[in-house]
């Protein structure tokens, strides 16, 4: 039996997200992932594709960047 009653939409906490510099895997090679989307961002940024040996950390900061350069996050929005 389904209730008839409705739930009013919550608004999630905002995430803080720990600077690149305070993490604990930061100096692990970057994720499949990051490479794969830094390599479609880069192409769409019309740069050369990143280092193979990159860290997760400076892959993140890459994203970011790459991510402003492409217009797909705000160039003013803070960090």
């Amino acid at each position: 039996m389904t209730s008839s009653r409705t739930h009013p939409e919550r608004t999630p906490e905002p995430v803080e997200e720990k600077p690149v510099e305070e993490w604990t895997t930061g100096a692990e090679p970057m994720t499949g992932p990051q490479r794969s989307y830094l390599r479609t961002l880069a192409r769409e940024a019309g740069e050369d594709p990143p280092e193979d040996d990159m860290s997760k950390a400076d892959a993140s900061e890459l994203i970011e960047r790459l991510q402003r350069a492409t217009g797909r996050i705000p160039a003013h929005r803070d960090r």
